[in-house]
C-alpha cells in the first residue's frame, strides 16, 4: 500500500467516525439544544497529559475542535482517581455545559454524579455509564489488535509474541482476543504470551516494571511485543530497543519513539471521538446512549510511516490490509475476549 492510499485511509476514517458518532443512537431524544453560552470542558485520565497516548490524544481532538471552531475548552488533569468529582466542580463551576472524561475507571463515579448535573452533557470514553445525560464512547479494540497481531506474527523470528498489558481488566482482554486471534490468523503455530504490570490503575503508570515484564518475556523467546499499558510503555520499548527486538505502540502512533524499534502502533482514535462529541453539543445534536466504534468508523487502525515503513514487507501489508478488509465485511468475527 502506497503512503497516499494509507492517508488516505486514515481521512475517510475521521469522516467516518464523525458521521457514526452524530448519528448512532440517534433516535435517543437529544438532551436540550445547544446552549448560546456552549462550553466545553475535558477531564483527562490519571497520568500525564502529554503521555504519546491517550491523553494526548483526547487534547489533540480538543484542540482540532479548538481551531476549526475557534471556541476555547476547559481542561483538569487529576492526579488520582480520587479527584474526579473535584475536577467535574472545577469545570461546573467555571461554566462548562459539556464534559467529556477519559477513562474507563470514570464510569461508576460518573453514574453518582451525572444526576446531580441534569443540565450538563457528558461523555465519557472508554467505557459505559448509564444516565439520561451521558453519552458512552467504546472501542472494538480487538479489531486493531487483530491487524497488529497479523503484523506481529509475520515479523517474528522465534514463533513467539507477546502482550505486556497494565493490569487484567475487561477493556485489555479485548486488546488480548485480537492480539492472539489475529497472530494466530497469521500464522497457527505462534505462541502469545501475556503478562501483566500490576493490579491497580497505578500499572498505568510504571514504566520501570514495564519493562521488567517485557524483559521476562523477551527472555522466554518473544521478539515482538505489543505494549498496552499506557505510561508503562515507555519502559516496553527501552527493553526492546535494549535487546533488539521489536515493539507494538498502543492508542496514538508511537512508532517515532524508537525508529526501527516500534513495528507498528494500534491506533484508538480517542482525538476524533472528543472532537466529534464537542462538535455534537455546539451543535445542538447531542444525544445521549452508547457508541461502539471499530474499523469501519476508521475509530481503529494501525499506523504506517516514515519510522517503521522499511520494517513492514509489501506481503505483511497485502496480509493485514486482506485482513480489514474481511473484519469489515463480516468474514472475520473478532472476539472480545467476553
Amino acid at each position: 500500500m502506497t503512503p497516499l492510499s494509507r492517508r488516505s485511509v486514515l481521512v475517510l476514517g475521521a469522516s467516518s467516525l464523525a458521521a457514526a458518532t452524530a448519528t448512532c443512537g440517534s433516535s435517543l431524544p437529544a438532551l436540550a439544544a445547544a446552549p448560546a453560552n456552549f462550553v466545553p470542558g475535558l477531564v483527562y485520565a490519571v497520568g500525564q497529559k502529554f503521555d504519546k497516548s491517550f491523553n494526548e490524544g483526547a487534547f489533540t481532538g480538543a484542540e482540532r475542535f479548538k481551531t476549526a471552531t475557534g471556541l476555547s475548552y476547559l481542561e483538569y488533569m487529576p492526579n488520582n482517581l480520587a479527584q474526579f468529582d473535584q475536577g467535574v466542580a472545577a469545570l461546573v463551576r467555571r461554566g462548562a455545559t459539556d464534559i467529556v472524561t477519559i477513562g474507563f475507571y470514570y464510569a461508576t463515579a460518573l453514574t453518582k454524579l451525572a444526576p446531580r448535573h441534569p443540565d450538563l452533557r457528558f461523555t465519557i470514553v472508554d467505557s459505559v455509564a448509564e444516565g439520561p445525560n451521558i453519552r458512552s464512547i467504546t472501542f472494538k479494540e480487538q479489531e486493531g489488535s487483530f491487524l497488529v497481531g497479523v503484523l506481529a506474527a509475520l515479523a517474528s523470528k522465534t514463533g513467539t509474541v507477546g502482550f505486556v498489558g497494565a493490569l487484567d481488566i475487561p477493556l485489555l482482554r479485548k486488546f488480548i482476543a485480537g492480539f492472539t486471534q489475529g497472530a494466530r490468523h497469521a500464522r497457527g503455530d505462534i505462541t502469545v504470551l501475556v503478562n501483566f504490570v500490576g493490579t491497580t490503575a497505578d500499572a498505568f503508570n510504571d514504566p520501570t516494571t514495564g519493562a521488567e515484564v517485557a524483559r521476562s518475556q523477551f527472555q522466554r523467546g518473544a521478539d515482538v511485543v505489543f505494549a498496552g499499558a499506557g505510561v508503562s510503555n515507555f519502559g516496553v520499548f527501552a527493553a526492546a530497543k535494549d535487546g533488539g527486538r521489536l515493539a507494538i505502540g498502543v492508542d496514538s502512533n508511537q512508532n517515532y519513539l524508537y525508529p526501527g524499534t516500534i513495528l507498528t502502533s494500534m491506533l484508538k482514535r480517542v482525538d476524533l471521538a472528543v472532537d466529534a462529541a464537542f462538535q455534537a453539543g455546539q451543535r445542538g445534536t447531542w444525544t445521549p446512549g452508547p457508541r461502539v466504534l471499530g474499523l469501519a468508523d476508521g475509530a481503529v487502525d494501525y499506523a504506517v510511516d516514515e519510522n517503521n515503513r522499511e520494517l513492514l514487507t509489501p506481503a505483511m501489508l497485502n496480509a493485514v490490509e486482506e485482513a480489514r478488509r474481511a473484519i469489515i465485511a463480516g468474514r472475520i468475527p473478532v472476539s472480545d475476549g467476553a
